[in-house]
C-alpha cells in the first residue's frame, strides 16, 4: 500500500513505531541451552553390524592397553578407528557402549552360565576377555624372567668386583711402586660399570615390580569379583530352595486339607444311608406286622392325625 518493505520501515519511523524488521524473534530470546538441545541431533542407535565392528576394533587394542591405564587414550583410538569405518561415535559413547556390553556379558555368565551363549555378541565379549587373560599371564611370566636375569647380572658384576680387587691386591703386592696407577685406574672403571649395572638393574627391578603391582591388583580384583559372583549364585540358590521348600509345604497342606473334606463328606453320606436303611427296615417291619401296604398304611396315619387334630379342637 505504501511502496514495499522500504517505505513501511521509512512511515513507521516517522510516526515513531519500531518497524517490523527490527524487532527480534522470539528464538533470539530462548536459551542457549535450549538451543544448543534443539540443535542437537538425535544419536542413532547401535547397529549389529557396528556393534560387531566396536568390539573387533576393542580386540585389536587390547594388547596395547592391557598394561596402562590410560582409558582416555583408548577410547580416543578407538573413537578414531570407528571414524575409520564410516560410523561417527565419540570416545564417550564408545565408553559407555563398553561398558553395556560388558554388564550384559557378565549378568548373562553369573545368571545363567549354562545357557550364556544366548546372550548377543557372548562370543566375541567372551574372545576379547580370554585374549585379556592370556595376555596378563604372559605378562607375569616375561616379568618373572626378567627379574630372574638381573638377579644373576647383579651377582656376576658383585663377583667381577671382587675377583678385580683380589687380582689388583695381589699385582700390587708384586709390582713397584711405579706400576701401581694402572690397578688403581682399571678398579675405578670396574667400579663405575658395576655401578652403572646396578642403575640399570634397580631400574628393571623398578620396572618389573611395577608390573607385578598391576597384575597383582588385576588378579585380586578378579578374585574379588569370582568371590561376589559365587556369593550371588549360591544366595540365589538358596532363595530357589527355600521358595521350593515353602512351595511344597503349602501344596502338602492343600492336599491335607482335601482329604479331610473328603474325609468328612463320606462319613456324612456313611450316616445318611445308614439312616435312610434303618427307616426302610422299620418302614418293612410295620408293614410286616400290620399286613398292610405303604399306600394304606399312609392313610391310616393321616387319618389318626386327622382325630387327634379334631379331638384337641373339642377340648379347647
Amino acid at each position: 500500500m505504501y511502496g514495499g518493505g522500504g517505505g513501511d520501515d521509512a512511515l513507521a519511523a516517522r510516526l515513531g513505531i519500531v518497524p517490523p524488521s527490527l524487532l527480534i524473534p522470539t528464538s533470539s530470546l530462548m536459551s542457549p541451552a535450549a538451543v544448543r538441545e534443539e540443535r542437537v541431533p538425535a544419536q542413532p542407535q547401535w547397529s549389529q553390524q557396528e556393534t560387531r565392528e566396536f568390539i573387533a576394533i576393542r580386540a585389536e587394542l587390547e594388547r596395547d592397553f592391557t598394561a596402562s591405564k590410560r582409558n582416555k587414550t583408548l577410547w580416543e583410538v578407538v573413537s578414531s578407528k570407528m571414524r575409520e569405518r564410516g560410523y561417527r561415535r565419540s570416545p564417550e559413547q564408545c565408553k559407555c557402549k563398553w561398558k553395556n556390553l560388558v554388564n550384559r556379558y557378565k549378568g548373562k555368565e553369573t545368571s545363567d552360565p549354562e545357557h550364556g551363549k544366548q546372550c548377543p555378541f557372548f562370543e566375541e565379549l567372551h574372545a576379547v576377555f580370554t585374549e585379556r587373560a592370556h595376555s596378563m599371564q604372559r605378562l607375569l611370566l616375561e616379568s618373572e624372567t626378567r627379574s630372574a636375569q638381573t638377579k644373576k647380572g647383579v651377582k656376576k658384576i658383585r663377583s667381577g668386583d671382587r675377583s678385580s680387587d683380589e687380582f689388583s691386591e695381589d699385582d700390587e703386592e708384586v709390582e713397584d711402586d711405579s706400576e701401581e696407577e694402572r690397578p688403581a685406574r682399571s678398579n675405578t672403571r670396574k667400579r663405575k660399570a658395576g655401578k652403572i649395572a646396578t642403575e640399570k638393574s634397580s631400574r628393571a627391578n623398578n620396572s618389573t615390580s611395577n608390573i607385578q603391582e598391576m597384575l597383582k591388583e588385576f588378579f585380586q580384583h578378579q578374585l574379588k569379583m569370582e568371590m561376589q559372583w559365587r556369593e550371588v549364585m549360591e544366595r540365589r540358590a538358596h532363595e530357589k530352595q527355600l521358595f521350593e521348600q515353602e512351595w511344597r509345604q503349602s501344596m502338602e497342606k492343600l492336599e491335607r486339607e482335601r482329604l479331610m473334606i473328603e474325609q468328612e463328606w463320606r462319613e456324612r453320606e456313611e450316616h445318611r444311608r445308614l439312616r435312610e436303611e434303618n427307616r426302610a427296615e422299620r418302614r418293612d417291619a410295620l408293614n410286616e406286622s400290620t399286613g398292610l401296604d405303604s399306600s394304606q398304611l399312609i392313610y391310616l396315619l393321616f387319618q389318626f392325625k386327622y382325630m387327634i387334630l379334631s379331638l384337641a379342637k373339642r377340648m379347647n
